[in-house]
């Protein structure tokens, strides 16, 4: 299977943005982007503890992305995977295994499973069907959680959450230093998979199933076995964006299995657009500083100017941030050329 033949049976979407060869190489753009966190770093030492959690919320988002916005699978529930890694970790560090790498891997392990296991029931329905599923799913666990305060804690949380020194060198600090590049080295290791898997010959049938499922089979495409391992897959990566969060606040809410936080990962890829990989990262930032600065002003209606800013973002480009900018690039483009042609 070809990359021109794949393409040729695809279909342009009105929401999401047009499949295109997919280009392996780094832009200067993506260079700058990720040399900012170093920036970051030293500007900003006082939201250090932020800025590892806005990366771990643009992992999670990401996490998100990948089965949404290119595999077309709508998630209302995608919180039980980012639970189950959180207290996955925090319960290991608990009964007295803190080493920080392994605990992300085994809270990723568990969340793929669950996701492996599940992903048989979402993947036979389509859009309302897989909506209500994963809240389903969700909604079980955070009460599963609930009532089993002897393990979770239940509504007072998870504590006693100690960590060991990550590589047996660095120990986290209350600055957050540790937690702020070891929360950066993992997203950057995941995208940079991800951003791999997206540019595959699995990737691109991601975005055939995602445009005209039903057209995939004529060339030898499994549906069913492709969404079952991007699915899982997700899961996976929302599990260690969960791990993460325990690890570095060494806490774990009942509120990471939370419909409220399955919502907010929505907001924020129709805030950076979805289906792009950036938009997810970007949305995080956005949606985080946002919240962070409107909440200091307006802490009571802090939510209704979230949500006139989200209206904003969606009326003036398609696509969310990223998308407006396209649009902004395709319009300039358009108008030296014709200045050109004029001349």
């Amino acid at each position: 299977m070809t990359k021109s033949t794949l393409l040729s049976s695809l279909s342009i979407s009105d929401k999401l943005p047009a499949p295109r060869v997919p280009n392996a190489k780094w832009t200067k753009y993506e260079i700058i982007f990720w040399l900012l966190p170093f920036v970051a770093f030293f500007l900003f030492q006082g939201y250090l503890v932020l800025a590892s959690q806005i990366m771990i919320l643009g992992l999670f988002a990401l996490s998100l992305d990948l089965i949404l916005g290119y595999a077309g699978i709508v998630s209302l529930g995608h919180a039980a995977f980012f639970g189950l890694g959180a207290y996955t970790a925090g319960l290991l560090s608990v009964h007295g295994w803190g080493e920080p790498i392994s605990g992300m891997l085994a809270g990723a392990i568990v969340a793929a499973i669950f996701g492996f296991l599940t992903s048989f029931l979402v993947v036979r329905g389509h859009d309302l069907t897989r909506l209500m599923v994963t809240l389903g799913i969700c909604l079980m666990l955070y009460e599963i959680a609930n009532k089993a305060a002897f393990i979770t804690g239940g509504v007072d949380g998870l504590w006693g959450i100690q960590m060991w020194k990550l590589l047996g060198i660095f120990e986290f600090d209350l600055q957050g230093k540790t937690g702020f590049f070891y929360s950066f080295a993992v997203l950057f290791i995941v995208f940079v998979l991800v951003r791999r898997i997206a540019r595959s010959t699995f990737g691109l049938s991601l975005i055939g199933i995602r445009e005209g499922g039903k057209r995939m089979p004529a060339i030898g495409a499994n549906i069913n076995r492709r969404l079952i391992a991007v699915y899982t897959l997700g899961a996976g990566l929302a599990g260690i964006a969960g791990a993460l969060l325990a690890q570095t606040t060494q806490f774990v809410g009942l509120d990471s299995l939370g419909f409220v936080r399955s919502a907010d990962l929505l907001i924020i890829l129709v805030l950076g657009g979805t289906g792009r990989l950036y938009g997810a990262l970007i949305g995080a930032l956005v949606f985080m500083i946002a919240q962070d600065q409107i909440a200091n002003v307006n802490p009571v209606y802090w939510q209704f100017w979230i949500g006139l800013f989200l209206i904003i973002i969606v009326m003036v480009g398609r696509g969310g941030i990223l998308g407006a900018f396209d649009a902004w690039r395709e319009r300039r483009r358009a108008r030296a050329a014709n200045a050109g042609g004029r001349a």
